[in-house]
Order: C-alpha cells, then sequence, then structure tokens
C-alpha cells in the first residue's frame, strides 16, 4: 500500500496498528489464556532531567483521551489476516470489536516543579499510570511512549524542524546495507512524531532499492518495521515476536520465578505452534536464568502440564534464535556461544540485536556474531526515528529515555532483572527475593548510563 496523504491527522494516534507488532502477539496469546487477568503499567522517565511542561501535559492529556474513537477498519483486518497469519481467526475477531477505555484505564498527573498558580511553560514531572484487563491495557504502551516524546518535542525542545529526514535515513540505511546488515526499523516508541516515523521510513525505502540496483553487491537487507500501521502503508513485513511483558506478567500470575521463563515459553509455543515468532528474549530474570529454562525439552503444542519427554527437541532447538536488549552485547555473543556448543546445536541460529543501536555497534556485534558462527539481525529504533540536531546551535536534540512497564499482575508486583542493572525495575524486596531464586548476579555494562544514551551522535 503507497503511503497517503496525512493531512486529515496532523498529531498524535489514528490507527490501533500505530503499534509494535509483539503488543498484536501478546494480546492474542493474553486473549487465549490469560482473559481475566487485571494488571497495572507504570511510565518511567530515565531522563528525568528532561520533563514536560504544564501546555505539554494538557495537549498529552487530550490526546490520551482521543484514544477512545479509533477502531480496527475491515481493511486493516484483511491486512492482518493476509500478512500475519499466525493471529488466529478468534483474536481476529476480537480486534475488530476492541476499544480503548483511556478515561477508565489511563491516570496522567502533572506536579510542576514550583508552588502555586504557573504559566503553561512551567516544568514539571508526570506520572502516567495503566489499570485494567491485560488483554485490553497491553495496547497503550507504545502509543503513549509515543505522545508523550512527541509531546516533549513539541511543547519543550522546540529548536528543530523535519528537514533531511529523509536523506538522513536514506544514508545511515546505505551504510548499514553497504556493511552486510540485516535490519529492521524499531523505533515507535521515542518517535520525534509520527511525520518523522514515516519519513524515516521512506528513506530505508530507498536505501533498499539503491542497495539492489547500484551492482555493487551489497549484502545488507532491511527486513520490515516493528510498527504494524506502517508497516501496512508501506508495503513492508511488520516484525517481531515477544517483549519482556509477558515473561513479567506470567511470573507474576504464577508466583513461580523458579519456572516462569519455561512457563512463558509454553504457553507461547501452545498459542502459534513450534518454529512460529521463534525469536526467544533471555533478559527479564537475567540470561543465565533463562538458558535453564532453554536447555530443557520443549513441551508438546497445548501440553503445558505434562511429564517432561527427554526425546523431544529443547527449547532451544525449536527457537530459531535470541534477542539481545541488554547488558554487554560482545559478552552475550560468547556466552550463546558456549551455551549452543554445550547443547550440542549445530544448526544455524540468529542473534537480534535491539539495544541502543548504531550503525558503529551493528557492524561490531556483526563481526563478532558471524565470528561465533551466529547470523545476526538488528533492530534499530530511536538512533532511526528520534535524530536531530538543534537550528540556532551545534548541538544534539537529545531523545527522551522513557520507559511504560508492567507492574502488577493479578495483584502480585511484576519485576524485571536485566543483563545490565540499570534496566532493572520493581519492588526492591522483591526484586532482592527473586535474585535469590533464580540466582541473578548483578551485572554493570559501561555503555548502559539510561539517562544519557543518545547524548553523543555517535555511529
Amino acid at each position: 500500500m503507497a503511503p497517503t496523504d496525512r493531512a486529515d491527522h496532523p498529531e498524535g494516534i489514528f490507527s490501533l496498528l500505530d503499534t509494535d507488532l509483539y503488543k498484536l502477539t501478546m494480546q492474542c496469546a493474553i486473549l487465549k489464556f490469560f482473559p481475566d487477568v487485571q494488571v497495572s503499567y507504570q511510565f518511567t522517565n530515565r531522563t528525568p532531567h528532561m520533563k514536560l511542561t504544564k501546555e505539554a501535559s494538557t495537549w498529552l492529556q487530550n490526546q490520551i483521551t482521543k484514544l477512545q474513537n479509533i477502531t480496527v477498519t475491515d481493511e486493516e483486518i484483511d491486512w492482518l489476516k493476509r500478512t500475519c497469519p499466525y493471529l488466529n481467526h478468534s483474536y481476529l475477531e476480537y480486534l475488530r470489536g476492541f476499544r480503548l477505555r483511556p478515561q477508565e484505564q489511563v491516570k496522567l498527573n502533572f506536579t510542576p516543579s514550583v508552588a502555586g498558580e504557573v504559566p503553561d511553560s512551567t516544568p514539571g514531572d508526570i506520572d502516567l499510570s495503566i489499570h485494567g484487563n491485560w488483554k485490553e491495557t497491553i495496547l497503550y504502551e507504545i502509543p503513549l511512549l509515543a505522545l508523550t516524546s512527541e509531546a516533549y518535542f513539541k511543547f519543550v525542545d522546540k529548536d528543530w524542524n523535519h528537514d533531511g529526514q529523509v536523506a538522513k535515513a536514506k544514508h545511515k540505511g546505505e551504510r548499514l546495507l553497504e556493511a552486510g546488515c540485516v535490519f529492521s526499523e524499531f523505533g515507535s516508541r521515542r518517535r520525534r512524531d509520527y511525520k518523522t516515523h514515516e519519513m524515516v521510513i521512506q528513506g530505508l525505502i530507498e536505501a533498499q532499492k539503491e542497495a539492489e540496483t547500484n551492482g555493487k553487491g551489497w549484502e545488507g537487507k532491511v527486513t520490515g518495521t516493528s510498527n504494524v500501521h506502517i508497516a501496512m502503508r508501506f508495503g513492508i513485513t511488520p516484525i517481531g515476536t515477544v517483549a519482556h511483558e509477558w515473561f513479567m506478567g506470567i511470573a507474576a500470575i504464577t508466583q513461580d520465578y523458579g519456572n516462569a521463563n519455561e512457563k512463558a515459553m509454553q504457553y507461547w509455543i501452545a498459542t502459534f505452534g513450534r518454529g512460529v515468532l521463534g525469536i526467544a528474549l533471555t533478559d527479564t530474570f537475567g540470561t543465565p536464568a533463562f538458558l535453564r529454562a532453554f536447555a530443557r525439552p520443549a513441551s508438546k503444542s497445548g501440553d503445558l502440564n505434562g511429564a517432561l519427554d527427554w526425546t523431544e527437541p529443547t527449547y532451544a532447538q525449536v527457537f530459531t534464535g535470541v534477542r539481545q536488549d541488554s547488558g554487554d552485547p560482545l559478552e552475550f555473543v560468547q556466552l550463546m556461544r558456549t551455551f549452543y556448543n554445550a547443547q550440542a546445536i549445530k544448526e544455524p541460529k540468529t542473534i537480534v540485536f535491539s539495544d541502543s543501536l548504531n550503525i558503529d555497534r551493528c557492524i561490531k556485534y556483526k563481526e563478532a556474531s558471524e565470528k561465533a558462527h551466529f547470523t545476526p539481525s538488528f533492530g534499530i529504533g530511536t538512533f532511526l526515528t528520534n535524530d536531530f540536531w538543534h537550528l540556532s546551535k551545534n548541538e544534539k536534540s537529545v531523545p527522551l529515555n522513557i520507559v511504560i512497564k508492567l507492574s502488577k499482575a493479578n495483584g502480585h508486583d511484576a519485576i524485571k532483572l536485566s543483563d545490565d542493572k540499570g534496566k532493572n525495575m520493581g519492588n526492591n524486596e522483591l526484586m532482592r527475593s527473586v535474585k535469590e531464586q533464580v540466582g541473578y548476579s548483578e551485572k554493570s555494562w559501561v555503555d548502559g548510563d539510561e539517562a544519557h544514551r543518545w547524548d553523543k551522535n555517535d555511529g
């Protein structure tokens, strides 16, 4: 589908599919296995020195309210049927009639930095939380993050424009393709705005056409985008599997952190089947704990409680590969090579890198992965969809580092223990307890400063 004029939609979110694919796949699995679970989510600004203003917060609240008016169209459902056959009929019929209810489910509070009557330009902190049924509220995270970023750069940091974004994205794409990198665009959550997003995709498509026609033998490839709506508009592939939320939610619901990784994989296979959406996310409770589960026999599809059959293939055999999203990527490559060797797994496996990537990092991780006999792929986000310089001074216009994470499921706290302690989230007492249960060892990555992830224009 060719891009269309967006004149009627100058700002905000106007499609429920303007989200990342893994939100739909997880919603499909939740509808099947956890349709009545109640959850909460909490917003965190990892760049707390970058604050919204009263005016920005008011705009954000208005945009959140407007989400209640969005429905999935018949055209979008038909496209999902053709493009994402793993999304079953029951789920697509549920999505067809789905409506968000932000006035009931989303709470936004703005606390100004000064007391008393304050003008619109007054900065302050926002508290953004989501509460409700998991199968419904799962679709808030991506649009709320995108809207928060848009609000900041619409009302706070305004010293920028869109000039050159297509050319910049094309240049980045060409460098990656020339280097042989296979990559997707993963920038929905922290994009500057929708217009930037579509300009970036235009540039990447132009880069791919250049790679295919220049006769230089470039081996890289743009495989698609995580954003479902963008994929539909531009006729490219939607990319994604699962997020930390799936593992966090199942751990909180079952209160069994020692087996949460395995249960999450069991439910996933029971929803989609073996070999489908087969990139495993390793770092929700530390990769070492995940690998212990990854080495176990994979339950037969739909059999969540049966005895282990050691003649069955392991999860490591069933899944196509793994996604690296925290900690030192080079250490991760060696850890996975050691693991697969110990499992006597010889077939090619994929590593998808998705943590704060730029061109230089992609090239470095590609070389390390191929040397270790992996097939590398890259999900590149903020570096593509929020890369700007100020107009009035030679200084980077720094993106917000914002996240929304599951905080409760069925009344139990949800936590995350990453391969870099800077990404750990949740109740401190529970985190201490789970660290002991799963044998988690705290690590720090030298390039993992969450407050200053994109301050430099490197790569």
